[in-house]
């Protein structure tokens, strides 16, 4: 495998505050493994409150990021919010990341791949075989009922979800992951086959991710850990870390 350093570009909201922190560290966590090394350079999109109307603004100031992370000749990109692109309807991240691989191409990273959360979690439970999950997310219930529509518009089946109704995003930053166990206890975890701890890129969840997989003998999944995976996979790396739950983990079998 190269040395060579990676560089990796994320557009995130402005608000966001945990994307640039559990990212990193779990690359960090890869390079101690296998030697690799990535620098990150972010691109940042206003939002402030996670209401429908701000998430479209967001999307629709998405291009701007991409030619700003072209211009940094990156290696992969990948678009941090997850409800901004699973708002914009079913199936959404698919055009969202065509439109932004188009800009890139156009630029000096011409090709460099593009990823989204939303669609990497919506893959990364495909092929982990996870097809019933239960689902902890930050937002409002309205707000959750649509993640839980998109991912079962995709062929995931949702058996129950926990909405903690916090509408400010540096407020859903500041959320305690050692709480995330609390909150999973009251899902009802009849026959899934995994957990969605955190349907939100700026909800902490790192430092719980493998706790609740043990305690629950489950496989436990986050909006950062699919994320990483595909950043991972998109740069030719064995997506593969320690202690961050079966996106990451060899323990999984992963299904064609």
């Amino acid at each position: 495998m190269s040395n060579r350093t990676r560089r990796v570009g994320l557009i995130v909201p402005s608000s966001n505050t945990t994307m640039e922190t559990e990212i990193p560290e779990l690359l960090r966590r890869h390079g101690e493994q296998y030697g690799t090394s990535v620098t990150f350079h972010s691109s940042r999109a206003r939002l402030h409150t996670v209401d429908a109307e701000s998430l479209a603004r967001m999307v629709a100031d998405s291009d701007r990021c991409a030619a700003e992370l072209g211009d940094a000749d990156v290696d992969v990109v990948a678009y941090a919010c997850l409800v901004a692109v699973m708002a914009q309807g079913p199936g959404a991240h698919v055009e969202v990341e065509d439109r932004l691989r188009a800009v890139l191409a156009a630029g000096r990273s011409s090709t460099a791949p593009m990823t989204s959360s939303a669609g990497a979690l919506v893959r990364t439970l495909t092929e982990l075989g996870l097809r019933r999950v239960a689902v902890v997310a930050p937002y409002l219930p309205a707000l959750t009922g649509l993640v839980v529509g998109y991912l079962e518009d995709a062929g995931i089946s949702v058996a129950d979800s926990v909405s903690l109704s916090v509408t400010d995003n540096c407020a859903v930053g500041r959320l305690d992951p050692a709480k995330l166990r609390d909150h999973v206890a009251r899902l009802d975890t009849t026959g899934v086959d995994g957990i969605v701890l955190s349907a939100c890129v700026q909800m902490p969840s790192l430092p719980a991710v493998q706790a609740v997989e043990d305690a629950l003998g489950l496989p436990v999944v986050t909006a950062a850990t699919a994320t990483t995976r595909e950043i991972l996979l998109a740069l030719g790396l064995e997506p593969q870390v320690r202690d961050a739950g079966a996106a990451l983990s060899t323990a999984v079998r992963v299904v064609s």
